[in-house]
């Protein structure tokens, strides 16, 4: 009878090490993604960002693949287990401490990277790294030091972190560390995921930036952050008054810096708002941010003037807010500088709003610009045009003031 001769153990794992390899044989795709993109481009302006999910979110595999696109080594450093020295040197004493002093030696992963001359470096886990660690951390983050080591440029830092909630025995950031930081909160896409498990990721590109673009892309973006904090200097330095707050994104001079470059480096690279958003409320905060993006959209708008000279050419833009600040603006125009040719040319305006958008962006301003005209001043024709429309909403305006006054009456006598 023949026995047949069990398959030997290393015969096995050299099975397991084919289906393996399987199974890591992944390519990847150009796909849209926001964060991506955001992510790529704070990249590209060397400013530190800081990823924060849930566990398990891809955080760390989103960091990986975009060492890999980029063709930078990648260098993970898990700060919950390390030592304040680690990050601000050792001291080695020398022949002659007095005459020499104590040299900080740095760490043998910081060595490699100086060596190397570029790399991602990922300081992993910081949320469950201890206040001292978190204050080791400030130097390489903001002067891209480690003891006597000064990073080379070619080095980017990207870190991530998990919510103090799920964070295991989790700290909150301090606000000097998170100060300076982009923080992107990083969210998976179910798309993306079933797709990269299926083998094919996104991926990670750095922004074609116009090289024709970018003197006025730095023109714009001071234009646009200055002229903010000069009419909101409540914004320039706003300590949050909770601790978990001030361990996220909040406006100071460091962060608004950090938001002009971003802006700049958008602009150049012709990005899309919602990449431009995320980059924004990720350095100065929701609300500045917002702010700053309003700002940006009025910076956008025409000119008053230049439509009041050729109302039959101008062209309005397609976004109702836009649209409704514009014709605004126009109004505000007359009123501080008011005659009847001015007067004339924004109601030729109005009606081509109404012809080429929807009529209720022209209700408020027709309604305030009837309130400039003077005694001498005859209507124009156009005006028979508005009529209708100014007449339905108003009507419309009365009709919801009844109804609530009405619901009013029904819930008092309920009571």
């Amino acid at each position: 009878m023949l026995t047949r001769t069990p398959p030997s153990a290393d015969s096995q794992l050299a099975v397991a090490e084919a289906l393996m390899a399987l199974l890591r044989d992944t390519s990847t795709e150009p796909r849209p993604d926001i964060r991506l993109e955001a992510l790529t481009l704070a990249v590209a302006a060397d400013l530190p960002v800081l990823l924060w999910g849930e566990p398990g979110i891809g955080k760390t595999a989103a960091l990986t693949q975009l060492a890999e696109s980029l063709d930078l080594p990648l260098t993970t450093v898990i700060a919950s287990v390390h030592e304040p020295s680690d990050f601000s040197g050792l001291p080695i004493v020398g022949d002659d401490p007095a005459e020499q002093g104590v040299p900080m030696a740095p760490p043998d992963w910081a060595v490699r990277l100086v060596r190397a001359g570029r790399g991602l470096l990922f300081p992993d886990e910081l949320s469950t790294a201890p206040p001292a660690v978190q204050a080791a951390l400030l130097r390489l983050v903001l002067e891209r030091r480690i003891g006597a080591l000064q990073l080379p440029p070619g080095v980017r830092i990207v870190a991530a972190a998990n919510p103090r909630s799920s964070a295991a025995d989790g700290w909150e950031l301090s606000a000097p560390l998170a100060n300076r930081f982009v923080h992107l909160q990083w969210v998976h896409d179910h798309e993306v995921v079933v797709r990269g498990l299926a083998g094919t990721w996104p991926r990670a590109t750095l922004p074609r930036l116009d090289p024709g673009k970018l003197p006025e892309a730095v023109e714009f973006a001071r234009r646009a952050v200055c002229g903010l904090l000069a009419a909101r200097p409540t914004l320039v330095h706003r300590l949050p008054t909770t601790e978990t707050r001030r361990g996220g994104a909040w406006p100071s001079p460091r962060s608004w810096d950090m938001a002009l470059t971003l802006v700049a480096f958008a602009t150049a690279a012709a990005s899309s708002r919602d990449v431009l958003s995320l980059l924004v409320r990720g350095t100065v905060g929701d609300g500045p941010g917002l702010e700053l993006l309003a700002s940006l959209d009025r910076m956008d708008l025409p000119d008053p003037e230049e439509l009041l000279a050729d109302p039959a050419a101008a062209v309005l833009p397609e976004r109702g807010d836009l649209r409704q600040a514009a014709l605004d603006g126009v109004v505000a125009a007359v009123r501080t500088r008011p005659d009847r040719e001015r007067w004339d040319a924004a109601w030729a305006l109005l009606v081509r709003a109404l012809e080429t958008g929807a009529p209720d962006l022209v209700v408020v301003p027709a309604t305030t610009l009837a309130t400039l005209r003077q005694e001498d001043w005859d209507v124009p024709a156009v005006i028979e045009h508005l009529a209708g429309v100014v007449s339905l909403s108003q009507r419309a305006d009365r009709a919801a003031d009844r109804v609530a006054v009405r619901a009013a009456t029904a819930a008092q006598a309920g009571r």
